[in-house]
């Protein structure tokens, strides 16, 4: 069901907390198929082979389960290589950008609503996402980060939008789900969330003018 056709179900007068993705809606997507590509391709690597290694071990690394050392001695650092871990690392966090337009426009946005609160729902490994929430000075819109990282859980598991909603007080049916990902909005809306899909700034902008 697309935006269009749930717009007229949504009651807005109820919300009082958005759940907002990062990647994808305000940043590049931290460390998806592009910009592992282009790191491979930075540092001249087998892309095959290292997407095959990456595939094995990222979701327990998004979870917190394992650390971005040993992440890196799965992908790459097996067998000697001319770069360092360092030089590498740096070539991951350097990949994250910013998306035209929707973090500025949030913040300006959020400051004329000050009864709205603002919490992140995203699936992001931990060195990465701390890396984007400094860089990226991302507290000035967030009051409070629900990462996979932190929680050991990832969307679309049912359990860690109960966990963002309760980490935030409120009611599923009091909270704005966005993100740009129409199988996490879908999980999102099963677990009770009004919930959004980001496919375009003006279209997101315009939305969220009604709130």
């Amino acid at each position: 069901m697309t935006n269009e056709q749930i717009e007229n179900r949504f009651d807005l007068s109820s919300i009082k907390v958005i759940l907002l993705d990062i990647g994808g809606v305000l940043l590049t997507n931290g460390w998806g198929h592009v910009a592992r590509q282009a790191a491979a391709e930075a540092f001249k690597l087998d892309y095959a082979e290292m997407n095959k290694r990456h595939d094995l071990i990222f979701n327990i690394y998004e979870e917190g389960r394992v650390t971005l050392n040993d992440y890196l001695d799965t992908i790459l650092f097996y067998e000697p290589r001319p770069f360092s871990k360092e030089d590498f690392r740096q070539c991951m966090f350097q990949q994250s950008k910013p998306l035209p337009i929707m973090l500025d426009w949030l913040i300006a946005w959020k400051a004329q609503r000050p009864h709205l609160r603002v919490f992140s729902l995203n699936n992001e490994p931990k060195e990465l996402h701390q890396h984007r929430v400094d860089h990226f000075n991302l507290k000035r819109l967030y009051d409070g980060f629900v990462a996979s990282c932190d929680v050991g859980l990832r969307k679309p598991d049912p359990k860690i939008f109960q966990m963002a909603v309760g980490i935030a007080g409120v009611q599923p049916h009091e909270c704005l789900y966005i993100d740009d990902r129409e199988v996490l909005v879908m999980a999102g809306r099963k677990t009770g969330l009004q919930a959004w899909q980001h496919q375009s700034v003006e279209a997101t902008t315009a939305f969220l003018q009604t709130l």
